[in-house]
C-alpha cells in the first residue's frame, strides 16, 4: 500500500524544507517522492495538537501510514523564560497526542523533532545521542527542554508495551526559507539577516551583540528535510539520532554576520557590541558520527554560504509575507 505521510508543523521552517524537497529531488530517487507516495503539510488551522479530539479528526480525515512530527510550541529566549509552564504542557499534550493517536490509528511509523536543548546543561562535549539523560537541561527553557525529552522516553514505552516503532531526530541549528524572521522571537542567522536588512534600507550600523566570537554548528533546513525524509525510508531504531553538520563545520557568529553582510551587499561592516555575557555558551558542538556511519559518507551538506545566499534571496523576495514581525 502506498504511504501517506503526515507531517504536523508541516508549514513551518523544516515542514517547508521537506515539501520542497519532496517536490523537487526526482521522482522515485532517494529523497523524492515516492510512486503512489502522499504528503500531507498540516498546520495548527487543520488542527489544535493540544485537544486529543482534534487530533484524532485529523487522523482520521487523512488516515496516515507515517508521521513526521514537527509541531511545537516554539519561542525565543524570552518566551522560554517566562513561560515555563506553559511551554511544558502546551508540548506535552500535543507530543502525547499525536503519539498516543499514532498507537491506536495503527500508525507505521512515527518520527518527532526534538532539539539539542534537550541535552543536560552540565555535559562533556561534544553532545552525542546516549548523553540525553544525563542530567538536567539548562535552567532557562526547561519546560521546553523537558518536554521534548520526555518524547524519547514514550518512544522507548510505546515500542516495549505495544511494539510501535516511534523514533525521534535531532537537529543542531536549523535556518533556511520560510524561516522566522521577527527580531523579537528569531533565532540568530535569520534575526541578523532583517537587522542587516534594516540597517542597509535605513543607511544604520549593522550592530551585533557580543563579540562574535561563540561557533556553532548550523544545518540548512534543505538538508534536514533529506535527513528527515532518510529516517522515514531507512531508519527503523527508536535511538535518536542528532542531525548535524560535522564538528570541524562549527562557525562563529562573525563569519555569520559578515556573510550576511555580503549576501545582502551592505556597504558597511557588522559592529560587534562586544559585551561578553551577551555572548552565550562558546561553543555546544554536537557530533553526526553516528548519522554519518547509517545514512553513508556520500551525503553532502550543502555549503554555508551557498545556503546562506538562498535563505537570503527567500527573505528578500518574500518580504510581504516572510515571518518578520512588522511591516517594511
Amino acid at each position: 500500500m502506498p504511504a501517506v505521510v503526515l507531517v504536523t508543523g508541516g508549514t513551518g521552517l523544516v515542514g517547508k524544507a521537506i515539501e520542497y524537497v519532496i517536490e523537487n529531488e526526482p521522482q522515485g530517487s532517494r529523497f523524492g517522492k515516492q510512486p503512489g507516495e502522499k504528503w500531507i503539510f498540516a498546520n495548527s488551522r487543520d488542527a489544535d495538537l493540544r485537544d486529543p479530539q482534534q487530533t484524532l479528526q485529523l487522523f482520521e480525515k487523512h488516515q496516515p501510514t507515517h508521521v513526521i512530527h514537527l509541531a511545537a510550541l516554539v519561542g525565543g529566549l524570552f518566551a522560554n523564560r517566562e513561560r515555563k509552564m506553559t511551554f511544558l504542557r502546551d508540548n506535552m499534550l500535543i507530543n502525547d497526542n499525536v503519539l498516543h493517536t499514532a498507537r491506536i490509528k495503527k500508525t507505521q511509523k512515527v518520527i518527532s523533532c526534538l532539539s539539542t536543548c534537550v541535552f543536560p546543561d552540565k555535559v562533556e562535549y561534544p553532545l552525542t545521542e546516549e548523553k540525553v539523560h544525563l542530567g538536567p537541561p539548562h535552567d532557562s527553557n526547561y519546560g521546553y527542554a523537558y518536554a521534548k525529552r520526555m518524547v524519547d522516553v514514550q518512544n522507548r514505552a510505546y515500542k516495549e508495551e505495544f511494539g510501535c516503532n516511534f523514533t525521534s531526530a535531532i537537529p543542531t541549528n536549523v535556518f533556511g526559507p520560510h524561516d522566522n524572521f521577527d527580531l523579537k522571537y528569531a533565532h540568530v542567522i535569520p534575526a541578523l539577516i532583517h537587522k542587516c536588512y534594516l540597517a542597509k534600507q535605513n543607511g544604520t550600523p549593522f550592530k551585533v551583540m557580543g563579540d562574535g566570537s561563540p561557533l556553532r554548528q548550523f544545518i540548512y533546513s534543505r538538508d534536514l528535510a533529506k535527513l528527515f525524509i532518510w529516517q522515514l525510508r531507512e531508519y527503523e531504531s527508536v535511538e535518536p539520532v542528532i542531525f548535524s553538520v560535522d564538528e570541524k563545520d562549527e562557525i562563529s557568529i562573525r563569519q555569520v554576520a559578515n556573510s550576511i553582510v555580503d549576501a545582502l551587499e551592505y556597504s558597511g561592516q557588522a559592529v560587534f557590541e562586544n559585551e561578553p555575557q551577551d555572548n552565550g555558551q562558546d561553543r555546544k558542538p554536537a557530533s553526526n558520527e553516528k548519522l554519518i556511519k547509517l545514512i553513508g559518507p556520500d551525503f553532502k551538506f550543502t555549503p554555508f554560504d551557498v545556503a546562506l545566499k538562498e535563505s537570503v534571496e527567500w527573505f528578500l523576495a518574500n518580504l510581504s509575507n516572510a515571518r518578520t514581525g512588522s511591516s517594511h
